[in-house]
């Protein structure tokens, strides 16, 4: 059982990808770090020692993750929590994560990030399936603070050079379709994020982005409420933010729903 301000690797698994999952944040040592540079999905690095320089620019609630769950970061906790932000720590640390099995983004797959600690990344404008469904993915798993920019096609990599944005979900890019598979499967792949849950909705996911409805019976619904969405928005933003909340629910369909049913009526008349 963990112990008070503690949480177990279970229940963190279980919130973590979810709309409201507390934000993470790595504070092992370089040393440490060196030695595994994987990261619990959607976490930060922070140096445990300039707690002081970003305790206050920090949003909670936090998960704090060290090594063993040990004084680095019960110690960083404590500091966020006298700064009036609900902290808690990763029980056994990093350690424990890794050793239950729980995914694990590798560092090296991460772009740079800016100034504000963000990473950026570009893509055409007008999405409709891929263009949503990666956003989400990244949002969710990889960096909660990503920046979308969605640009004409022929700006793409010009944009991305000159911001220093990563380009996605064009043609001879790094993040793109490759064979029969789209570009979400492509990042589910190299950020390790293959889960039963999320390879069920990988597949959703390449039925409607590539006109294949018979990979899976819910391609057909995705299709239609991602091109619903596209008519329903013009600022791409705007249409990003609402996406998440779709592929949130598709991700707790495929995660937590997929043998429930719902039947009316509910019983035959005269029974």
């Amino acid at each position: 059982m963990p112990a008070f301000l503690e949480i177990s690797t279970d229940k963190l698994n279980r919130i973590i990808g979810t709309a409201n999952a507390p934000v993470v944040i790595d504070v092992r040592t370089d040393e440490d770090f060196a030695r595994d540079s994987r990261l619990v999905p959607g976490s930060i690095r922070r140096n445990h020692a300039d707690v002081a320089a970003w305790a206050e620019e920090t949003a909670g609630p936090a998960i704090i993750v060290c090594q063993s769950g040990g004084k680095l970061a019960h110690g960083v906790a404590a500091y966020l929590r006298q700064a009036n932000i609900t902290a808690e720590v990763l029980e056994g640390g990093f350690e424990a994560w890794t050793n239950s099995g729980g995914p694990s983004v590798p560092s090296e797959k991460l772009p740079p990030r800016d100034l504000k600690g963000r990473t950026v990344w570009v893509t055409r404008s007008r999405p409709k399936i891929d263009r949503i469904a990666c956003p989400w993915l990244i949002r969710r798993f990889v960096d909660r603070s990503a920046v979308f920019l969605f640009v004409p096609a022929t700006e793409v990599l010009a944009v991305g050079d000159r911001f220093s944005a990563v380009p996605f979900d064009i043609e001879d890019v790094f993040w793109s379709h490759r064979g029969e598979l789209c570009t979400f499967d492509v990042m589910v792949e190299e950020f390790h994020l293959a889960s039963d849950p999320m390879l069920r909705l990988a597949t959703i996911v390449r039925g409607a982005d590539t006109a294949r409805p018979d990979l899976a019976p819910e391609v057909a619904g995705l299709l239609a409420a991602s091109l619903g969405l596209s008519r329903m928005y013009n600022d791409d933003l705007e249409q990003l933010e609402a996406g998440m909340l779709l592929y949130d629910a598709f991700y707790r369909w495929c995660r937590d729903a997929t043998d429930e049913t719902h039947n009316w009526p509910n019983q035959k008349r005269g029974q």
